[in-house]
């Protein structure tokens, strides 16, 4: 068995790992910045909310990080699903 850790990546395979799969998905990055991003804007917004309790102001920040996950996801579908199927002219074979 090898003496290198199996969770250990070197630096070169980890970001052609990243700008394989940004490649695939374009969408994961935009879903990064997102999280980075609202994150971000909900740090700033808790230390600004005036007399909003925590559980409020918390349950308002999920709700508007599951609706930036939903347009996302339906973003990245609806992009791959035209990708497929109206810019990829090719027949595809049937098993």
């Amino acid at each position: 068995m090898s003496s290198k850790s199996f969770f250990v990546e070197d630096d070169a395979e980890q970001s052609n790992k990243l700008a394989r799969k940004a490649k695939e998905s374009p969408f994961m990055l935009i879903g990064i910045a997102g999280f980075i991003a609202a994150g971000a804007i909900g740090a700033y917004k808790y230390r600004h909310r005036g007399t909003m309790s925590t559980s409020v102001f918390l349950m308002q920040l999920r709700v508007a990080a599951q609706g930036t996950v939903v347009g996302c996801l339906t973003l990245g579908l609806g992009y791959q699903m035209v990708k497929e199927y109206i810019f990829d002219k090719q027949p595809k074979e049937k098993h």
